[in-house]
C-alpha cells in the first residue's frame, strides 16, 4: 500500500494536515455502559487526491488515540437514602477501594488509519470510510478502586487493535475542518469471564474498543479560490473551494 501510493505521489501532490480532537470511548464486552471515557485523539496525515475533479481522497493518518472505559463508583453503586444523602456500597470490604472510581480502563495507541473519502467541494460536506490498524503503549486499569497489574507487557489486552472507520468532515474555512468519526474493534482486544447474578453462572465474553472522535483538521498546503456562486447564508456552499483550475494537485 505505502508503495502504491510513493507511486502516486510521483504525479501529484500530498496534502499535509495536523490533527487534533477528543474521544469518547466505551468497551463493549465489560460491565460498563456508556461513552464516558474521555481521550485525546491527535497526530498528522497525507491526503492525496485521486481524481481529476477534486471529489475522492484517500488519507494515510499517524495518530496517538486513547480509548478504554470508565464508570464513577456514583454511578454504579450510590443510592439514595431516606436521608436524601448519597452512600457508596462496596461489594467487597476487604479491599482498598477509591469511592470515586468503579472502574477505569486507559488503553492508549499509535494508530494507523486508512480513510477514503468522497467530497462536494461546493458544499465542504466529505464523507469516508476506512480501516485502522493500532498498536497498544500504555495499558492501566482499576476495579473497585483497586489498581490491576494490567500493563503493555502483561498481555491482558492484546498489543493490536483493529477497526473500521465511518467518516464525516465539514470545511469550516479554506483548509480548516471539522470531523466526525465512528470507529470500532473489529478483531476483539480480550476475551474475558464475568460470573452472572441472574444466573449464578460465569460467563465468557469478547470485548472491543467502541469510539466517537470529534477532532479539527488543518490542511497547511491546499490551494483554495472564492467560490463564485457564494451567498451569504451559505445556500450555494461555503466561500472557499478548492482551485481545480490549473490542475494544482496533479503536478500539471
Amino acid at each position: 500500500m505505502l508503495s502504491c501510493l510513493i507511486t502516486l505521489g510521483q504525479a501529484q501532490k500530498f496534502i499535509g494536515s495536523v490533527i487534533a480532537g477528543t474521544n469518547v470511548t466505551q468497551v463493549d464486552g465489560d460491565e460498563v455502559a456508556g461513552f464516558y471515557k474521555w481521550g485525546f485523539n491527535g497526530g498528522m496525515s497525507v491526503t492525496l487526491p485521486l481524481d481529476d475533479k477534486y471529489h475522492w481522497f484517500g488519507t494515510v493518518e499517524l495518530i496517538y488515540t486513547q480509548k478504554g472505559s470508565y464508570q464513577t463508583a456514583y454511578r454504579a453503586n450510590a443510592i439514595l437514602s431516606d436521608t436524601n444523602r448519597l452512600q457508596f456500597q462496596n461489594e467487597d470490604f476487604s479491599v482498598p477501594f477509591n469511592k470515586n472510581i468503579k472502574y477505569k480502563l486507559n488503553l492508549d495507541y499509535v494508530e494507523v488509519p486508512v480513510v477514503f473519502h468522497y467530497e462536494d467541494h461546493h458544499t465542504g460536506w466529505a464523507f469516508g470510510a476506512g480501516f485502522a490498524w493500532g498498536r497498544l503503549v500504555r495499558a492501566h486499569e482499576i476495579e473497585n478502586g483497586w489498581t490491576t497489574t494490567t500493563n503493555v507487557r502483561s498481555n491482558t489486552y492484546k498489543k493490536n487493535d483493529w477497526s473500521v472507520i465511518a467518516d464525516v468532515r465539514f470545511r469550516l474555512y479554506k483548509g480548516l475542518k471539522l470531523n466526525v468519526r465512528y470507529q470500532y474493534s473489529f478483531v476483539p482486544l480480550r476475551v474475558r469471564d464475568y460470573y452472572t447474578e441472574r444466573t449464578g453462572e460465569r460467563e465468557t465474553r469478547k470485548q472491543y474498543n467502541n469510539v466517537i472522535t470529534v477532532r479539527l483538521i488543518y490542511s497547511f498546503n491546499e490551494k483554495f479560490v472564492r467560490n463564485p456562486e457564494w451567498v451569504r447564508g451559505g445556500s450555494k456552499g461555503p466561500r472557499w473551494i478548492h482551485d481545480t483550475s490549473k490542475g494544482w494537485y496533479t503536478g500539471k
